[in-house]
């Protein structure tokens, strides 16, 4: 009979506790409500903070800057991301989302009776707007209070934006594993692409990820990963949003256990740029991110075949507008051993043999000389001052074409020499 009787009484308790859940809200008069809003508005700042961002001159990204608290959380528009995928997690999380006013007393009053016929939380019954008000305001425990006070921020998040801003508002917050906040950046960490078309499988997990994203980290526990993303597949196929086929598809692709790095082109440039920024609003360089990533690849393998302490900067540029479509000030921005945070495009130094081209290029104009045109590449004294080659040597008679190709000095000087007066 006693152990009849604390059966009753824990099934009891759970009873009260699920009740409360159910009509908690729904207790509190209307005028109620509207005083707690007034008196106590939710910390709903018009912009979020989010990562610094560079992009080139389509809009696509070349460098993001961490938060100040050193978070990757890139700003998300609906339209930045795959539809299926938010199909599958507004299915996944809140399939009432469009239809209730933050709070879905169907959800909770489900997870209220399968915790009492449980005994523990086998659904929480929470909606995305509820989810929103826990991002924004971190609740200090799981008690029923801060449940009740979750759902009244949901209410007031509800009269404050329209479903449209919440979701993105969720999209960019959710956490994703690690410092990885919002679905833009984990695309990019797990997969390397922006989540505007994602697989099936990748849309799933990234559905799946912000439940326990530590624990379902790919990058750490793949294996976990894995699991939680087919049970979002098939949660779907219940759903009617996939058939049995596609998501049996996609259940058969591996989870990386990859974490890439962030894109990270033209870094000179996106620094030079960073005192500009905005918050919450993108820095746009004429940049084309293709030619940068083509330009970068060439002057890393430059370098390699350099040596130490020796780089590569590189400017392509239209020539009929004069934008800069790609800017590499060194080879590699982070190599100490070449000083590649020194912006060798920008920086005051000597010319050197860049003005060669155009000493000759004079001459050309003038009728001076022609590509085959014969000069001496000896010693000679220009006014006391006696040029020497960067071997130390002499190359004796050659073409002007081989004089630039070899950058020798002495013609060089011995062409200005006929080019200054004239062209005085």
């Amino acid at each position: 009979m006693r152990g009849g009787a604390m059966l009753s009484r824990k099934f009891l308790r759970r009873s009260a506790i699920a009740a409360a859940c159910c009509v908690g809200v729904v207790a509190l008069s209307t005028a109620t409500l509207w005083q707690l809003d007034r008196a106590y508005p939710p910390p709903l700042p018009k912009k979020l903070a989010v990562s610094t961002e560079v992009q080139d001159r389509d809009g696509q990204l070349l460098r993001a800057f961490a938060t100040s608290d050193g978070y990757w959380r890139l700003e998300t528009r609906l339209d930045q991301v795959d539809k299926q995928f938010v199909d599958m997690l507004v299915a996944y999380e809140d399939k009432r989302f469009w239809d209730h006013d933050g709070v879905d007393l169907l959800a909770l009053c489900r997870a209220a009776g399968q915790f009492v016929s449980n005994g523990h939380i086998v659904s929480g019954g929470s909606t995305l707007s509820m989810q929103l008000a826990r991002l924004i305001e971190p609740r200090d425990s799981r008690s029923l209070g801060s449940k009740i006070k979750q759902m009244l921020r949901a209410i007031q998040i509800e009269r404050r934006l329209s479903k449209r801003e919440i979701l993105e508002r969720y999209l960019t917050l959710a956490p994703h594993g690690g410092n990885l906040e919002g679905v833009r950046a984990a695309s990019l960490a797990y997969f390397g692409k922006e989540p505007k078309r994602l697989t099936v499988s990748e849309a799933a997990l990234l559905v799946a990820l912000p439940q326990l994203p530590e624990k379902r980290r790919p990058d750490r526990n793949p294996d976990i990963a894995h699991a939680a993303r087919d049970r979002v597949l098939t949660r779907m196929v219940s759903a009617g949003l996939l058939g049995e086929r596609e998501a049996a598809r996609a259940a058969l692709d591996d989870v990386s256990g990859l974490r890439r790095k962030l894109p990270a082109l033209a870094a000179h440039a996106a620094y030079a740029m960073l005192p500009k920024a905005i918050p919450g609003k993108p820095l746009q360089l004429t940049i084309r991110r293709s030619v940068q990533q083509g330009l970068e690849q060439v002057a890393k393998e430059a370098a390699a075949r350099l040596g130490p302490k020796l780089s590569v900067a590189m400017v392509l540029a239209d020539a009929r507008t004069g934008d800069i479509l790609g800017e590499v000030g060194s080879a590699d921005f982070f190599d100490a051993s070449r000083s590649g945070w020194i912006d060798m495009t920008r920086i005051v130094r000597s010319p050197g043999s860049t003005l060669k081209p155009f000493i000759y290029g004079l001459a050309f104009e003038q009728g001076l000389v022609a590509q085959e045109t014969i000069i001496e590449d000896s010693p000679a004294d220009f006014g006391g001052y006696r040029p020497k080659n960067f071997d130390m040597g002499y190359q004796g008679d050659v073409s002007i074409r081989q004089a630039l190709q070899l950058s020798l000095n002495v013609p060089a000087i011995r062409v200005l020499d006929a080019v200054g007066p004239a062209r005085l």
